[in-house]
């Protein structure tokens, strides 16, 4: 599987290289939603994921940013189009109306800072009171190129907490590169059947 070419919410959509009868299927699309507290790396994440670089310098998401990539799957191809959402509290009124037509919701935390990964609870419980169990919500502990010295919560207990609210797991570093692609392979293969009832323009 390899991943396509970025582009932004301006872009022309774009169709899928198979034909049925003849002609093109159109690309479907999935909306992914990234939450979590301020600073826990959410753009950073994205970033690493469309361009494989890193930004030192911290730069806090103002309202709601949106990029869009294409991946090729084994059996499809999809458009993933990425929601970067501001963790600030001044902009939690926005979220619900972001969260509302989403596919995935991947909530971070930052293995180094405890409050943050306690406060997934409210994020996922933001999700589930805008789409029920119709959404894959994945719990995602960032920032493990930090080291064992710094980190507040354990592999074991993002695992047990993912297990217990029936969410998918995973540790990555977007500083380090370190499991971004798995991540986001990860998600693209438990997309459900269907796709985002709206796309939203920014």
């Amino acid at each position: 599987m390899s991943e396509g070419a970025s582009s932004t919410a301006a872009a022309a959509p774009k169709k899928a290289g198979g034909s049925v009868g003849g002609t093109l299927a159109p690309l479907a699309k999935y909306k992914l939603v990234f939450l979590g507290d301020q600073s826990v790396g959410k753009t950073s994440i994205i970033t690493r994921f469309m361009y494989d670089n890193f930004d030192r310098h911290y730069q806090a998401t103002i309202g709601i940013d949106f990029l869009s990539k294409t991946m090729y799957l084994e059996d499809r191809t999809v458009r993933l189009q990425l929601w970067d959402t501001a963790g600030q509290e001044r902009f939690r009124s926005l979220i619900p109306s972001y969260i509302r037509d989403s596919s995935v919701a991947v909530v971070v935390y930052d293995v180094t800072n405890r409050a943050s990964f306690l406060n997934t609870s409210k994020w996922v419980e933001d999700v589930r009171a805008e789409r029920g169990n119709d959404v894959v919500i994945c719990l995602v502990g960032n920032k493990t190129d930090l080291g064992n010295d710094k980190r507040q919560v354990s592999t074991e207990e993002g695992e047990e907490k993912a297990s217990k609210d029936g969410l998918l797991f995973m540790e990555c570093s977007a500083k380090a590169g370190y499991n971004v692609k798995s991540l986001f392979r990860k998600l693209a293969t438990s997309l459900p059947g269907k796709q985002s009832k709206q796309e939203h323009t920014v």
